[in-house]
Order: C-alpha cells, then sequence, then structure tokens
C-alpha cells in the first residue's frame, strides 16, 4: 500500500512538521525493494538550474534542519516504533529537500549504498547510530565490481545529538548494533532522491548489485 505524499518546501529557519503517518512495507534506504519517496522535479533548463542550485539548502543547511528535528521532542515521539520492522514520518525539509524521521528496532540496518547526486545530512535523535563509510569516491556509473585499496573505510558511532552531514556518491552503510533499544534519526536529501545504488561487499570488493529510480518507487 503506497500513499501519495508530496513534501511542501519549508524555509530553513523554519520548525520541521511531520507529513502523513506513513508505514509502508520498507523504510527509505532499505537493503533491497522499493523504497516510499517522490520522483523528483523535471529537469531544468541551465539558467533555471543554475539559480536553482544557487537557492538549494547546503549540506550545513541540511545538517542544522536534522540537529533541529532531532531535538523536537514531541516531533521524536510521534513516529511509531515496531518491534522487527523499521518505521518512518515524511517531513517538510528546508528549500525542497527530501526528509525523513526514521525509527530503527535493535539489529536493524541498510546495507551498503549511496544515494547518487544527492546530498544529505543524518542525526541520531535517539538511541545510538553506526556509520560504516568509505572515504574515496567512487566512479559513478559504467563498472559492476571494484577492488577497494586499503584505508578507505571510516566508521563513526553517532549517539543522540550527533550527526554528520555528505557530499554526492557518498557511499556508506548505518546500523543499530543495539541488542534491546529503538534508534530515531532525522535525515534530509537535496536534491530529492534521484536515484539509489545498491551494493554488496565481501572483503575489499564492492560490487553494484541494483539501481533504483522513481519510477521503481511508484
Amino acid at each position: 500500500m503506497r500513499a501519495a505524499c508530496v513534501a511542501r518546501p519549508a524555509d530553513i529557519a523554519s520548525p520541521p512538521r511531520a507529513r502523513r503517518r506513513r508505514v509502508p512495507p520498507r523504510a527509505p534506504c532499505e537493503p533491497s525493494g522499493r523504497s516510499p519517496v517522490s520522483a523528483p522535479s523535471p529537469a531544468l533548463s541551465s539558467p533555471a538550474r543554475s539559480a536553482a542550485d544557487a537557492s538549494a539548502p547546503t549540506e550545513a543547511q541540511l545538517l542544522d534542519f536534522a540537529r533541529r528535528a532531532a531535538a523536537d521532542a514531541p516531533l521524536i515521539a510521534s513516529l511509531p516504533l515496531s518491534p522487527d520492522a523499521r518505521t518512518w514520518l515524511r517531513l517538510d525539509g528546508p528549500g525542497g529537500s527530501e526528509a525523513w524521521l526514521i525509527g530503527w528496532p535493535p539489529g536493524t540496518g541498510t546495507g551498503w549504498h549511496d544515494h547518487a547526486d544527492s546530498r544529505g545530512a543524518f542525526v541520531t535523535a535517539a538511541g545510538e547510530l553506526r556509520e560504516h563509510a568509505l572515504a574515496a569516491r567512487l566512479p559513478t556509473d559504467g563498472w559492476r565490481t571494484l577492488e577497494l585499496t586499503d584505508g578507505v573505510d571510516r566508521e563513526r558511532l553517532l549517539p543522540a545529538g550527533t550527526g554528520r552531514a555528505f557530499g554526492r556518491h557518498h557511499v556508506h552503510e548505518v546500523l543499530n548494533d543495539s541488542p534491546d533499544r529503538h534508534a530515531v534519526s532525522v535525515h534530509a536529501y537535496y536534491p530529492p532522491l534521484p536515484r539509489i545504488r545498491r551494493y554488496s561487499r565481501s572483503g575489499q570488493t564492492l560490487r553494484l548489485e541494483q539501481v533504483e529510480r522513481p519510477q521503481d518507487w511508484q
């Protein structure tokens, strides 16, 4: 079941507001399956794109939004939690960005993926998340398997109140390692996700498994 939901652009200084409650089969960035995200706007002409880029939220502004949302106790409490599946609410992100409030049951994670041409940020609101990331920019297209060199792996522990921003083509996985405690986090992306690439990893071998595009999410 898919409920239609389109984010309303919000001023960067305005407080985050929850959209309609959504508990579809999978949360954004699940290891497989469809993700309930809205299709991006049609391509802009070059002058219009330049103007849009100039007014687009920066990584710092996306992170600030996520921090303010994560500190909003009534908003965090409004998220229904499940014992065995991630749940989420769509938020009004700043400047036309795509934003989500996500609940993570113990032991859940995203698998390796990136957000293609979108930059983003996320902040832990409750519990603790762990991020594994690659400190290397991968070729964007034209490959199926890559051998990673030593030293590209990075790991971050993100307890409540902490987060991070990232640029385009950032490859990572996010996990709730706790055996008995939920985590809750706020995520924001701009532009709204044009595609998600999902990977499998065995040692230093990274393999592209799937590319999801907006038509796959509808």
